[in-house]
Order: C-alpha cells, then structure tokens, then sequence
C-alpha cells in the first residue's frame, strides 16, 4: 500500500461498442450489442443504452435480442479495436513507462514511476487530464480510478463508470468498502460468493469482521488469508509493464455443425493461418501446437504435437494441426474448430524442424515415384497428448489470448465475407451485420442487415452526418469489403 493514490486505473466505457457509436454516426445514443450474430453466439459488450434493457456480456445473443429488440447487433471489430486500443495505450505511456495493459480497454498506470504525480492533487490532475486527452483523441470516455494499490484503484474505476473519475484516499479503504458487495473483491465469483452468503456474509465490512481464521476455514488457506487481506484494503502487488504471454490461439463456432470432412480440413488450415498472423504480430514463436474440437454433443477435445523448436512458419503450423486433425474422430458434426500454440518464445529455430520436414517430404516424394507405399512418419520428438472433456457450451466472449494480454474474438462472431473465387469451398457471400464494405458509386458504409438476396448498407463514415440506407443485390459486383475506416483523420478518397 501507498502513502499517495499514484495508481491509476483506466477502464474505458464500453469499449466495443462505444467504438462501433463513434465509428457510425447514426448509432450515437442508441441501443448497441456487439458480438456473434449466429444462434450460438454470445453478447462481447453492449452499450449503456443496450444494459438499461438487461444486456450484458457473455450473455446469449438470442436473449439479448429478446430484451433489447430494437439494438443494433453487430459483429466485433477487432483491427478497428486494435487500434484504437494502442492509441489509448501510447497516452498511458506518456503519463509514465509503467503500463500493464490488462486487455484491449482496461490497464493500470503507475504515475510516480513516470513522475505524473506524487500526492492526491496531482494524481487527480493526471486523471482528468488523461481523460480529457482520450477524448480529444478517439471521441471516447474512459473511466479512471486512484489509489494507493491495483485493487482498489481498479475498484475505484468500476465505481467512477460511466464516464467518471474517483479518487480513494488512503486511510479511507476500509470505510469505503465496507458497503460493497463481496463480488466487488478480486477472485470473488458466482461461487465463492454464494458459499460466502450462505454463511451470513455478503459486504465486504462482514468479510473483514469474520476475521482470518474463519475465512481460513471456510474457503482454505490461501483463499481465505488473500480475502481477508482485500478485505482490509491492503494489496502491495506492483505494476508490470510487460506481462508474458502463454499462448496464442484462435478458434470459430459454427452456426451449423459441419460434417464434410474437406471442409473441415480447410477450417482448420484457414485457423492455422490465422493463428501464425496473431503469432508474429505478438514477436513470438511456438513450440506446441494445440488443436480444439468441440462436437456436436458438446464433448470437447484437444491434441497437441510438441516441435523439436519453436517456429512461426504458417506450414509447420498447418501440417502440425493437419496431423492433429487426421487423429479426431468428426462423426456426427463439429460445431468448433481452434488451433493455438503454447510454448512460447521470443526467437524461432529455422534450422533442423524444417529442414527435416523438407528432407522427409522430398524422400515421400521420391518413394511414392518409385511405388514405395510406406506412409510418412512423424517427426522425431513430437509428442502428443489427447484430452476429452464433457460439458456445456458456456459461450465465453473471448476465442484467444495474445501476447499483450488482449481479450480477442467472440466465438460466435462470423467472418468476414470472403470475395468469389478466394481459396477454399465456394461459400456464399454473407454480409454480416456490421461489417466495413465500399461500394463503386457510393463509397465507404457499413452493412446494416441481409436476406432473401438483399443487402442493406448504410452509407455514413467517423464524423459524418447520419448516412443514406440504400440496398443492393447481395451479389452486386460493386460491393465490396472494406477495411474499417479509421475513428480519427479520415477523409474523403
């Protein structure tokens, strides 16, 4: 704990969907749920008007259309929220060189290391400034909390929302948790909390009065002394500005099982591709390639090949997930498919793993002419491990972690529509609600809703007037994907 509230904590206000507000003009103070559109998908964020309606996140989006009909639901963004994050991210590290981003919208700052503040004047000044500049910058509220630790700095945060800043003095911790749910306490979820109810305690005044011992015995050693301690508001966790990452992945839900082998095959090569971009965007490699398969009875498997070296070759990588795939039993329909990699590294080893590969692929080759009908073998050293579980799809918001700690993907999110002719299955051409694209006469818009053989676009940019709604053939050779337009400095082509 410190003397002066010097850590900040910035959690921005509806991220996802506060971006999808700013980026299209005739959303702004309207109902907004962002996340995946399919009969499986889950609700990533919703905006404020959205939660005044009881959407939130990790919610199915069939109910959040039940309760919130007339919202707006999109498919996330995530390249616009990229770089919108990073742009937040470089005016936290104006205020000092000790960031830890905690996901794309939410990180904590320590302002003495920076020299942005030394006492609750200046901390407070830090704060609104920084909230002012974010504004100026994305056209964006963010929430700032301060205190003395990372715990109550972030509680601080959650209490300042929406739009707000709040400033917690040391000495008044106690007096200020005292009220609060027990929920409020980091590590405090749906079940501890209940286990904690039904022993009379539901604020955090109340965990503290129940002293150490009782806490001890009720949810174990460990558990128990770090509640008492959050209890008491004492936290002396410094800020890290680099957080390692563990792992790499990406992973789809289908709206319909498939259970064409082919595509199958080419899912996962597509997944694998997907996974390598995430991979060298992070400046990592990998050594262990993990596949998922979760079927059509929920049951869910995972493999893994373990390489002689990390890599962040896209090949290894999809052979790698390929053999895992010829290993899983797809009777009866996928309904998830995702390929990561763990183990990772900071260099890659180009040296033998490839040349074998090569080497081995060369001498199938040569065999194969001459009517050898040996099959190939696995690389020396892959090991592989084969793990099935059984349970429900809880549909959580996020399909991957990257390296900067970043929350990622919503499973149920469809993809982009691909153009005719691209590689892989003809697929045919979906626009999904919320998706960029550009049309020859009437430029940049946004897809506002398909069907029966029609689509209709909304033509409007960042900074714009409400745009015009017009609708074309799904077909039309004029329409076009489009990469989003960027929240600031856009203008006409």
């Amino acid at each position: 704990m410190r003397a002066a509230p010097t850590i900040l904590h910035l959690d921005m206000d509806a991220f996802y969907a506060s971006v999808e507000q700013a980026s299209k003009p005739s959303l702004r103070g309207k109902a907004v749920i962002v996340g995946g559109l399919g009969p499986r998908g889950v609700v990533a964020t919703a905006s404020y008007e959205a939660r005044r309606f009881g959407v939130h996140s990790a919610m199915p989006m069939a109910q959040a259309r039940r309760l919130c009909p007339n919202g707006a639901c999109l498919i996330p963004r995530f390249s616009l929220y990229r770089e919108v994050s990073e742009l937040v991210m470089g005016l936290l590290r104006e205020l000092s060189p000790l960031v830890e981003p905690l996901s794309l919208d939410e990180a904590f700052v320590d302002l003495e290391a920076g020299g942005s503040a030394f006492d609750a004047p200046g901390a407070r000044a830090a704060g609104e400034r920084l909230r002012a500049d974010i504004t100026a910058a994305t056209g964006l509220s963010g929430s700032v909390g301060l205190a003395g630790s990372k715990m109550l700095a972030k509680v601080a945060s959650e209490e300042a929302k929406p739009d707000g800043l709040l400033l917690i003095e040391p000495g008044t911790e106690r007096e200020l948790l005292a009220p609060m749910s027990v929920r409020t306490l980091p590590g405090v979820g749906p079940a501890t909390g209940e286990h904690l109810r039904r022993a009379g305690i539901t604020t955090v005044g109340e965990l503290a009065e129940a002293g150490e011992d009782e806490l001890v015995r009720m949810v174990g050693k460990a558990h128990g002394a770090g509640l008492y301690r959050m209890a008491l508001g004492l936290d002396d966790r410094p800020v890290v500005a680099e957080r390692d990452a563990k792992s790499v992945s990406v992973e789809d839900t289908f709206d319909v099982d498939l259970h064409d082998r082919v595509r199958i095959r080419y899912e996962v090569q597509r997944l694998a591709d997907r996974c390598v971009g995430r991979l060298r965007a992070s400046g990592h490699s990998g050594r262990t390639i993990v596949l998922k398969v979760r079927r059509y009875d929920f049951s869910t498997l995972t493999r893994s090949e373990t390489l002689r070296g990390p890599t962040d070759d896209p090949g290894v990588v999809r052979e790698a997930a390929a053999r895992l795939l010829e290993g899983v039993d797809t009777t009866g329909g996928v309904r998830l498919l995702g390929v990561g990699v763990t183990g990772l590294a900071d260099y890659t080893q180009e040296d033998l793993f490839a040349q074998v590969l090569a080497a081995e692929a060369e001498a199938e080759g040569v065999a194969a002419t001459v009517g050898d009908t040996g099959g190939a073998v696995a690389p020396d050293g892959a090991e592989g491990t084969d793990e099935t579980s059984r349970a429900a799809d809880a549909g959580a918001a996020a399909d991957a972690v990257e390296a900067a700690g970043e929350a990622v993907e919503a499973p149920g999110a469809p993809r982009a529509p691909r153009e005719p002719g691209a590689d892989g299955p003809a697929v045919a051409r979906h626009w999904a609600a919320g998706s960029d694209v550009r049309h020859a006469v009437y430029g940049p818009g946004w897809i506002q809703g398909s069907g029966v053989g029609r689509v209709t676009v909304r033509f409007e940019r960042p900074g714009s007037p409400p745009g015009r709604v017009r609708t074309f053939r799904v077909d039309d050779p004029e329409l076009e994907p489009s990469d989003p337009l960027p929240l600031v400095g856009t203008s006409d082509p």
